[in-house]
């Protein structure tokens, strides 16, 4: 992984991303302790909280109650995530405008390939400076703050965005040992704790200590992943950003309803419901599922779960549906506690053909043509315009459900690039592979 030319990989990440969301909405939260609260009516655990609402010890997985026990003037937002998901994006918009390649990674990070600025577009301006304007920007337009660090591998770049918060650090390439010398090794994004305690037991607690180590015992100990870790370590891991859009092996859905249901039949209802809509995410994405599981957590925590694998990979709302009736009935048999929270989740995901042909002549290509026509009703009438009798149930039976809740905007950089660029995504990824 090392060239003659060293990389250099920016990466940004919002500050305190949510909280700031909330502030750049509502601007007469500007300058006060702000907090997102989570759960069921947006006021359970803290999942985000403001630089001014940390000062006064609140953090994220607080009880909401503590937060304003310990900042009884602080304001708590409750959470909205199409907004979050619209600053987002619009976020993106402006990065992508300063380098050639992006690379997000979630709703509020991305790394971005800065390597040929020095030779064909800065001149007389610095990284110091290219960056700062790049986060003025995305400040001014969106109301967002964000922090970057520039390195030469996203490794670099991620630990100096940590140490730079709020604001910018660059760790010049032959400064790259100087700079991680004194730093943790638990820094480093992907040391878990059972490496932390296997580096532990070399010797290593910073990376300072790791560059000491022989290379070959950290190869004997971890593998590639050892020898990385050490050129990191000694300032020699010189690695290219490159935009790897993976397919999807999952998709799950984790709701904890409004309120403990007692009605199990209602509990149904809503599953079958969640079950449509997420059979025609699959369908729309072009895939379909081998095996599916449900896990339903009741009022006193208990779980019971079960699962079952498809001889055949499936698409079809009725088989699909079926299938999850009896794992219902299997998971609540012998239950008679509320149940607070139903998780559904499709996995070994297969390709499936579903090009929208008109009266197509086979079941993949009906369905097809029905999801693309439903998808356009929608866009044009809005998403009550059509209903399946399970959804149209749920809606009814239920005033909480009428409009529900918005899901929680983490999704995988596959799907991020997608909305980012759209058809695009087809031609990156034949671009690379030609490569």
């Amino acid at each position: 992984m090392y060239s003659r030319q060293p990389n250099r990989i920016l990466h940004v990440d919002g500050d305190t991303f949510f909280a700031s969301c909330e502030v750049a909405l509502d601007a007469s939260l500007s300058g006060k302790p702000v907090w997102v609260g989570g759960g069921r009516r947006g006021d359970g655990i803290v999942i985000a909280a403001n630089r001014e609402a940390k000062r006064f010890g609140v953090h994220t997985g607080m009880a909401c109650f503590e937060a304003k026990r310990v900042c009884a003037h602080g304001v708590l937002a409750k959470p909205q995530y199409d907004e979050y998901r619209r600053l987002s994006k619009e976020m993106f918009q402006i990065m992508e405008q300063y380098t050639p390649t992006l690379v997000p990674m979630s709703i509020d990070e991305g790394f971005l390939d800065l390597t040929m600025m020095s030779s064909h577009i800065w001149r007389d301006i610095t990284a110091e400076s290219y960056v700062n304007g790049l986060r003025a920007r995305i400040q001014e337009e969106t109301g967002l703050p964000v922090s970057a660090g520039l390195g030469r591998s996203t490794w670099m770049a991620k630990l100096a965005t940590s140490v730079a918060k709020p604001g910018f650090v660059e760790v010049p390439p032959d400064q790259e040992r100087e700079f991680l010398a004194e730093h943790h090794v638990s820094e480093l994004a992907g040391v878990g704790k059972r490496r932390e305690r296997s580096l532990q037991i070399l010797g290593a607690r910073t990376f300072g200590d790791v560059a000491r180590l022989p290379s070959t015992v950290l190869k004997q100990k971890f593998g590639i992943w050892g020898q990385q870790l050490w050129l990191f370590a000694n300032g020699q891991w010189n690695e290219p950003l490159l935009l790897e859009v993976k397919d999807r092996t999952t998709i799950s859905s984790s709701t904890t309803l409004p309120y403990d249901e007692p009605d199990y039949e209602a509990a149904r209802i809503f599953a079958l419901s969640e079950s449509t809509r997420m059979i025609g995410q699959l369908r729309r994405e072009g895939l379909q599922a081998r095996e599916m599981s449900l896990i339903i957590r009741f009022a006193d925590f208990n779980e019971s779960s079960a699962g079952h694998r498809f001889d055949h990979p499936q698409f079809r709302n009725s088989v699909i549906n079926g299938m999850l009736e009896q794992l219902l009935d299997e998971t609540m048999f012998t239950f008679s506690q509320p149940i607070r929270q139903i998780r559904i989740c499709f996995s070994n995901l297969k390709p499936l053909d579903t090009q929208p042909t008109l009266w197509g002549t086979t079941d993949a290509e009906r369905w097809g043509a029905l999801d693309t026509a439903m998808e356009q009703l929608k866009n044009q009438w809005g998403c009550e315009s059509i209903l399946t009798g399970a959804q149209y149930a749920l809606r009814h039976q239920d005033a909480t459900h009428a409009n529900p809740k918005p899901k929680c905007p983490f999704v995988p950089s596959r799907e991020m690039v997608q909305k980012l660029w759209g058809r695009k995504l087809e031609r990156l990824d034949r671009r690379h592979q030609s490569n």
